[in-house]
């Protein structure tokens, strides 16, 4: 099928948003943890992680305009403080039910099965059970005039990762810890493999 800018622009919205957001391929799906000043909790679901550096470790997500309430942009420039935590394979129905609407007084934990987890005297909450979490700081964000977007970026302060799951040099087999990837808005997938192919130098 072929759709140029016209036939994008005349699709239906949801129908439209659900084709872009397949097109760009698998998602990372992440649980995003914050928690106000005035001790209220949230957690949202978000596929738009990616990475940004080793040195410093730094991690970027993509926030919807604000418009509207965002809970979660809200408390980080608040507090700077937040956590990103692995959805799996146990979770992902739970987790899913994040991106449904709540108020700020209203937590999302105590509306799903997941449980907030505090360690290493880290402000905002990990989510329990969860084979990677993160604590990351804010460090700066960028509006996108496009699309009136917000790029957050933030440090990794505390990195926790399942022992099973990492090898010698480093690599994480995603795959051990059942973790989910999000095709589009809300279709989640699990990979079941890995395939090593080694660090590429030119051919002499």
């Amino acid at each position: 099928m072929h759709f140029g800018t016209k036939d994008i622009q005349e699709l239906q919205e949801r129908k439209r948003a659900n084709l872009i957001n397949c097109i760009s391929g698998y998602k990372s799906a992440n649980l995003i943890a914050t928690r106000s000043n005035d001790g209220f909790e949230n957690v949202a679901v978000f596929n738009s992680v990616v990475h940004f550096g080793s040195n410093p470790p730094i991690l970027g997500f993509i926030l919807r305009p604000t418009t509207v309430a965002r809970n979660t942009y809200d408390n980080i420039k608040e507090n700077g403080f937040y956590t990103i935590n692995h959805i799996h394979q146990g979770i992902f129905e739970e987790a899913h039910h994040t991106s449904a609407k709540y108020p700020k007084e209203i937590s999302e934990f105590t509306k799903t099965n997941l449980k907030p987890e505090y360690k290493c005297d880290f402000f905002a909450p990990f989510v329990e059970g969860c084979k990677v979490q993160m604590a990351l700081e804010f460090l700066e964000e960028y509006y996108i005039k496009a699309n009136g977007t917000i790029m957050i970026l933030g440090e990794i302060k505390h990195l926790f990762v399942e022992d099973t799951m990492i090898f010698d040099d480093g690599i994480v087999d995603l795959s051990k810890g059942k973790t989910a990837c999000i095709n589009g808005l809300e279709a989640y997938a699990f990979p079941n493999s890995i395939v090593r192919l080694g660090y590429q130098r030119p051919k002499e």
